[in-house]
């Protein structure tokens, strides 16, 4: 018997109705990781999506999170 709990995940069409930024609870529930494995990304320079730092939190850009679930390729920066 499996013991993992079934959340769904929000989806593609979902996530474009989001705002610009969100936090990274919802972020990750989007990419289906921990926020906790989220934050350890982010303050490890390793974080699959844009942040913005906001005082003493991030918060992930949702346009860059749409390129990386749609599959698109990131733009060199």
């Amino acid at each position: 018997m499996n013991k993992l709990v079934s959340k769904s995940r929000p989806t593609l069409a979902v996530i474009r109705s989001w705002p610009a930024t969100i936090g990274i609870p919802q972020a990750a529930e989007a990419l289906g990781c921990s926020k906790s494995h989220l934050h350890e990304r982010i303050k490890a320079g390793q974080s699959p999506v844009k942040t913005i730092p906001f005082g003493s939190r991030h918060v992930v850009i949702t346009a860059d999170l749409i390129r990386l679930l749609s599959g698109e390729e990131r733009e060199a920066s």
